[in-house]
């Protein structure tokens, strides 16, 4: 027998009025956090950046692909990593459909990862999936957007979402301290939970004019959570997100668990 408030039809559609006005109001803010987004001043990137493609070796500017703007989805994917972040793999299961209409719309959308490009190929494979893809391993890229640390830097403490994060205990840094779930997220991976913390997720965008690049925007953690469509879903089912601890897992190893 539920718990929940059971009410008429006519007490829900008040009820839904009421917050309709709120989600409206939102709609509004979000509106305007758009524009504040776009009205960002922009950074110039001077840093010679290299990745391997399906294609071969790409600079930054050739991710443009000819397109103006271009967005990185920065993939937990580390160099040791046996698996992709099945997080970050949750949120990619949502690119092949709407990459097509954002390179109509000037915009490419790719995913970077740390990862040999031989890597993130099988998983890709593994995956089903055809969006674009490049590797930065032995580049800078994930450092300089904060998306990939040393371990000195993991014992130091790290800078990411903007804050200082402060330096772990020796036994979190080890993982012997580390919660449940970043340990089975991290097993998830192939990798313990030191190597698996040296990845973070994020996005940056870009924006090209003639030769030159430049930084328009970045976002980190909770920031990401508009861009993941089944959490928008989520939040509309009668239970919301429903989490007791993590549950996300590669689609194809829901059957495992």
């Amino acid at each position: 027998m539920t718990d929940h408030q059971i009410g008429t039809r006519e007490e829900w559609l008040a009820a839904r009025l009421q917050l309709l006005d709120e989600e409206k109001e939102l709609t509004r803010r979000c509106d305007d956090l758009a524009r504040r987004r776009q009205e960002l001043p922009w950074v110039r990137v001077d840093k010679d950046y290299r990745f391997e493609t399906d294609t071969g070796a790409a600079s930054l500017a050739d991710l443009f692909k000819g397109r103006s703007q271009l967005i990185v989805y920065h993939f937990m994917f580390g160099p040791d990593y046996k698996a992709g972040c099945p997080s970050c793999s949750a949120m990619a299961d949502g690119f092949n459909g709407i990459t097509e209409h954002l390179a109509h719309h000037d915009v490419m959308l790719w995913a970077v990862s740390r990862a040999p490009l031989a890597k993130l190929q099988a998983f890709e494979q593994r995956m089903g999936w055809s969006f674009p893809w490049a590797s930065s391993f032995g580049s800078d890229f994930n450092y300089d957007y904060a998306v990939a640390f040393t371990q000195e830097q993991r014992r130091e403490g790290i800078e990411y979402n903007f804050r200082r994060q402060a330096a772990p205990s020796p036994d979190r840094l080890s993982g012997k301290a580390a919660p449940a779930g970043v340990a089975a997220v991290a097993a998830m991976t192939g990798v313990d939970v030191p190597t698996y913390a040296r990845e973070a997720p994020g996005i940056s965008a870009f924006m090209r004019d003639g030769s030159v690049v430049y930084h328009t925007y970045s976002a980190y953690a909770r920031g990401l959570d508009s861009l993941w469509g089944m959490y928008q879903w989520l939040d509309r089912a009668p239970k919301g997100r429903n989490e007791t601890g993590p549950w996300v897992r590669h689609h194809d190893a829901y059957d495992e668990h």
